[in-house]
């Protein structure tokens, strides 16, 4: 945006440090105090206060940090719109997805819309689903990719594409000659899941309360933060693990980790868009199209 002191402001209210708003913005941390306090003296408020070592923002800066926001959306939504009146798509697109979809769904999406739209600057964000809603809300990021069962309250959801959920194993371990298990059985196999806050935590609990099972009952040996370590821990251990298909494509392939059916157990779900309006910016509606031109 074209105010250089309200990009300094956002990002000292996200950030609640003027060191690190000065790292982000490649500027001096005199330069941020200089921007600041030109914003309290033309709006005459003070914008931030001290407690002990902790930086907060005041009633106004809360003001002005949702009014700024406000004006930064528009802005990329001007420059984007204005830039389809040279036949040229540029602009800057803030992503969000959680951790399955980042890994495994979006890095081929992303390096074929980038060749396709070389004008385009995209960042992405990765976390579980509740960190990416959070972002959304906060206007961190423009869109975000989800795959959580449940609905944040404010946003909307557009379909990505379908995913399955499988129950793993590696060749060698105890269920080396099982086929499949009955939910019951379930409950006796060495777990490995998801954190709290997880999309896939979120499915694999609603699936199995339908068959009468909560959490508490499973035999969970260990939780883990991404879908890689739960990989990495199956592959060396005698515990099994409930993941995303997409997510063991090359380790079935290769043959270092297998698939036990669940019997009467249905874990699909939806990878689904979150944004902040019903109807999203054009930038970002251009992406949403071509990330779901593969399904």
């Amino acid at each position: 945006m074209d105010d250089f002191r309200l990009k300094v402001f956002i990002t000292a209210a996200r950030t609640l440090s003027f060191t690190r708003t000065a790292e982000q913005l490649f500027v001096s941390q005199p330069a941020v105090s200089k921007h600041i306090g030109e914003l309290e003296s033309h709006y005459k408020v003070q914008l931030f206060a001290r407690r002990g070592s902790r930086l907060e923002l005041t009633p106004a800066g809360e003001t002005l940090l949702c009014c700024a926001e406000r004006l930064a959306d528009d802005y990329r939504r001007m420059e984007y719109e204005m830039s389809l009146c040279t036949s040229a798509v540029e602009g800057e697109l803030r992503l969000g997805a959680s951790t399955t979809i980042a890994q495994y769904l979006l890095p081929p999406i992303l390096a074929r819309f980038t060749t396709r739209f070389p004008g385009v600057r995209v960042s992405m964000l990765s976390g579980n689903s509740d960190q990416v809603g959070q972002a959304l809300g906060e206007h961190g990021i423009d869109l975000g990719m989800v795959e959580s069962v449940s609905r944040r309250q404010g946003l909307h959801y557009t379909l990505l594409a379908p995913d399955e959920l499988v129950l793993i194993a590696r060749p060698g371990g105890p269920c080396s000659r099982i086929d499949s298990v009955t939910p019951d059985e379930l409950r006796r196999l060495p777990l490995v899941l998801r954190e709290s806050g997880s999309g896939t935590l979120e499915v694999i609990k609603t699936a199995l309360g339908r068959a009468g099972i909560r959490i508490p009952q499973l035999n969970v040996v260990m939780r883990l933060g991404s879908t890689e370590a739960i990989k990495a821990f199956v592959r060396n251990s005698d515990a099994v693990a409930i993941v995303s298909v997409i997510s063991v494509v090359d380790e079935l392939r290769s043959g270092v980790l297998r698939i036990v059916d669940l019997d009467s157990l249905a874990l699909t779900r939806d990878f689904m868009f979150i944004h902040a309006e019903a109807e999203p910016a054009r930038l970002v509606r251009q992406f949403m199209d071509f990330a779901r031109a593969d399904f």
